[in-house]
């Protein structure tokens, strides 16, 4: 959410930045809120005006009385009353104007970053950088739940009874794996230099709105049946709520957390042949880091938090690419993003593991996230940032199809085997489909 202020000195900025994503139906909400915005001024103007007169009338009253003049001092008295009503009126009528601020506000976008490059959706995300070669094996690479089923480490039929589509049964050394990766990405951001958190997997629907936008919303959260409660969609949105309404001591940042969750989305909408299995699911796990900063070091922090991803897949042998997000594939909140992806030997294409973003002051706005300054004379609001470290079981599916060999055996690199009891090699229970 921008700034108000920055909003209304700088209106025609803001129209070009929602053309910029390609969201002209919010072009109206501009002149909206400057509308509001005006009456809203226009209320408080008189509304101060009205007490400050009131006060100055209460004085006068009390003087009168004092001095016997009560017929003067009722006079007084009635036109107080008569005012009361009117800043009664009044308050009313601000309650409502800035609630119709506060519904346009939440869904302007957030002013991108100069950087960005121009697209109307992910199809225009531009390639920046590919690290490590791809290849493509001289022998034919199974769809990723055959190479699970050929290690007997994935059920998804029971899943779909007890749970229906969208969920999974993993087991055994695929199971394993699993873990072994979230264990090894645990230790790969602690060596890193941040923070280990677990955090709570439910969060009130004040967090839900202040750290992201009302179309994502829709499309991941799932409600607690009468309760103030949503599931979480990935660990930032506990992660940037733990701060709502604080106010952060400047020499305490920046935070570099990286935490822990289950992940809950509905994934809405229809999806092509090639995100079935566990492509697009309701409930992974995942290890994400989190950046709480000054504004200066958020593009800095920006940098290196994909870069920690890159360096993770790097160190467990598979290839990866950046992709800088276009200005219509960017959710409102976003000033920037880059997505992470990983080389899939079977389709000969890379396919999105991670996305880094940097979101400026919007959920710092929302949440009232506030810095104060070292010599404790000013207060300004914090950055964000977020980046996934991994995800499985999407993860599983580019360590899978790139450490598979002819034999349908998979090599486990170095860095995973204190994590895998020591083991080098997993060898299939069962020929392939």
């Amino acid at each position: 959410m921008i700034d108000i202020k920055f909003l209304r000195e700088n209106s025609e900025l803001v129209k070009e930045n929602i053309r910029k994503k390609f969201e002209d139906h919010k072009l109206p909400l501009v002149d909206e809120v400057i509308r509001f915005d005006l009456r809203n001024r226009e209320i408080k103007q008189e509304l101060q005006a009205l007490q400050a007169k009131s006060n100055q009338m209460a004085k006068q009253i009390g003087g009168l009385m004092k001095q016997g003049k009560k017929d003067e001092a009722q006079v007084l008295k009635d036109e107080v009353a008569g005012d009361k009503g009117r800043i009664a009126e009044l308050a009313e009528e601000e309650k409502t104007v800035e609630e119709e601020i506060s519904r346009r506000m939440m869904v302007i976008p957030q002013i991108i970053d100069p950087s960005v490059p121009i697209g109307k959706d992910d199809s225009e995300n531009v390639e920046v950088e590919r690290f490590g070669d791809p290849v493509v094996p001289d022998f034919e690479i199974p769809y990723h739940t055959d190479i699970m089923e050929s290690f007997s480490g994935i059920d998804l039929e029971a899943a779909g009874r007890v749970a229906g589509n969208g969920f999974y049964y993993l087991m055994g050394d695929i199971a394993r794996l699993h873990s072994a990766v979230i264990s090894y990405a645990r230790d790969f951001m602690i060596g890193r230099g941040f923070t280990y958190v677990v955090p709570p997997f439910m969060i009130r629907s004040n967090v839900v709105t202040g750290v992201m936008s009302f179309d994502e919303m829709d499309a991941m959260m799932y409600k607690i049946e009468g309760e103030d409660l949503y599931l979480i969609g990935t660990s930032e949105h506990s992660m940037i709520g733990r701060f709502i309404d604080q106010i952060i001591p400047e020499e305490q940042l920046p935070l570099t957390l990286t935490s822990y969750s289950p992940c809950f989305r509905k994934e809405k909408g229809a999806h092509g042949i090639e995100e079935r299995g566990v492509y697009r699911i309701h409930q992974f796990e995942k290890q994400e880091m989190i950046v709480v900063c000054r504004p200066e070091e958020s593009p800095m922090w920006f940098e290196k938090l994909w870069q920690n991803t890159v360096d993770l897949f790097r160190s467990m042998d598979i290839p990866v690419r950046t992709l800088e997000c276009c200005s219509g594939d960017l959710a409102d909140l976003k000033v920037k993003s880059l997505d992470v992806e990983a080389w899939s030997p079977r389709q000969k294409k890379y396919f999105e593991v991670g996305s880094c973003s940097n979101l400026g002051d919007a959920q710092a706005r929302r949440l009232k996230i506030r810095v104060k300054s070292a010599d404790g004379k000013t207060k300004y609001l914090a950055h964000t940032l977020n980046n996934t470290v991994v995800a499985p079981p999407r993860m599983l599916i580019a360590f899978l199809e790139n450490h598979l060999q002819a034999d349908g055996s998979v090599t486990i690199p170095e860095v995973l085997r204190p994590y895998m009891g020591g083991t080098e090699v997993l060898i299939p229970k069962k020929s392939g489909k």
